[in-house]
């Protein structure tokens, strides 16, 4: 469908008369509509069909550090300050929907900040931001299937986040405060052989 769509917005782009400066715009409002469209769709999928685990022994700074890599580009566009600092194990999708969650709270720049700790049993990664923080009466719903604040959200997001840290024996938590920020931590067991 959207590949037919840039194929007619090509087509249109060629022709010329007064008419036809309007149809590029509502074919690029079509074609932005497809792409939600299937974000929600993938979105969806993934969470329906779940996450078979493959459990391997990796290194928190190098899994946190290729997502970060990953989100750069786009949250530099954004004046979004990433602050890093870290200490070792985990989980590529969870931490990037919850740094994809906190870039959009910050549409007009701020801090991202990515610290991990660890003790003798858990490892801990705190993703903070200075964003528009959650009102308090939808603290308790933002993990609900479907929920979403955003015009555009699919309410999957933190759904899937927290379903992939239960499943790896770990607890995820939220603290935030209106015009000043959220905090989300994960905690997560260093040695899985032992649940």
């Amino acid at each position: 469908f959207s590949i037919n769509l840039q194929l007619l917005l090509e087509d249109v782009q060629s022709m010329k008369g007064e008419n036809c400066k309007k149809v590029p715009i509502r074919i690029q409002a079509l074609q932005r509509e497809v792409q939600r469209l299937e974000d929600i769709l993938n979105d969806f999928l993934r969470f329906a069909k779940g996450q078979k685990l493959e459990l391997e022994e990796c290194d928190i700074n190098e899994v946190v550090n290729e997502v970060v890599d990953f989100v750069t580009p786009e949250v530099k566009q954004k004046k979004i300050l990433i602050l890093q600092s870290y200490d070792a194990h985990l989980i590529k999708q969870a931490i990037l929907n919850l740094i994809i969650n906190a870039e959009q709270a910050m549409e007009n720049g701020g801090e991202l900040m990515i610290r991990t700790s660890r003790n003798k049993k858990y490892l801990q990664i705190d993703i903070t931001d200075t964003g528009l923080g959650i009102p308090k009466d939808l603290v308790d719903k933002i993990f609900q299937v479907y929920f979403s604040t955003k015009k555009t959200g699919t309410g999957l997001g933190l759904p899937t986040t927290k379903r992939i840290i239960e499943e790896h024996k770990g607890t995820i938590s939220v603290q935030s405060e209106e015009s000043k920020g959220t905090n989300f931590s994960v905690k997560l067991p260093i040695d899985l052989r032992i649940y």
